[in-house]
């Protein structure tokens, strides 16, 4: 009978921070993608001012990938969330690496129509260049991020 009154062991708490904070970098490279990633400036110094031309990342097949592996890293991190198996997110470093890798190529390959764009200047009476912008930085940090996130979701801490 004083069997029967013995507390049953809890148990174990399972820790949904790494998968909550890598699906939230997932969504966030998402919206990076939509981001302006590059322009092409032409400045003068007769006017004093210049015209700006953005490309966003959807604007670009590169982009359209990046999107992708954002929305799978973001199901990556869902599913080790909504599972009794948080390190389901863990998978979510080959979309971030992909990512990484698809945002290098954009800049080597000059993506978007930056690549048939020939960057010159004319003293300062013109100059026209191609440029990277925040979009585009922003979305490669959040692939670091979301590869960093992932990799610690393999270590449990005690």
């Amino acid at each position: 009978m004083a069997d029967d009154l013995k507390p049953t062991p809890a148990r174990p708490r399972v820790r949904r921070g790494y998968p909550l904070a890598v699906a939230a970098a997932g969504a966030l490279l998402v919206f990076c993608a939509v981001l302006p990633w590059a322009a092409v400036q032409a400045t003068s110094s007769l006017i004093a001012g210049g015209v700006v031309s953005d490309i966003r990342g959807i604007d670009d097949p590169l982009g359209v990938y990046t999107l992708v592996a954002g929305l799978v890293a973001l199901g990556c991190g869902l599913a080790g969330l909504l599972s009794s198996y948080p390190r389901l997110a863990a998978l979510a470093a080959v979309p971030g690496g992909v990512a990484m890798v698809v945002l290098v190529r954009f800049v080597i390959a000059g993506g978007g129509n930056l690549r048939d764009r020939i960057s010159f200047d004319l003293g300062g009476l013109l100059s026209i260049e191609p440029v990277i912008r925040f979009g585009w930085f922003a979305a490669l940090g959040c692939a670091l991020v979301l590869v960093v996130l992932s990799v610690l979701t393999l270590f449990r801490r005690s």
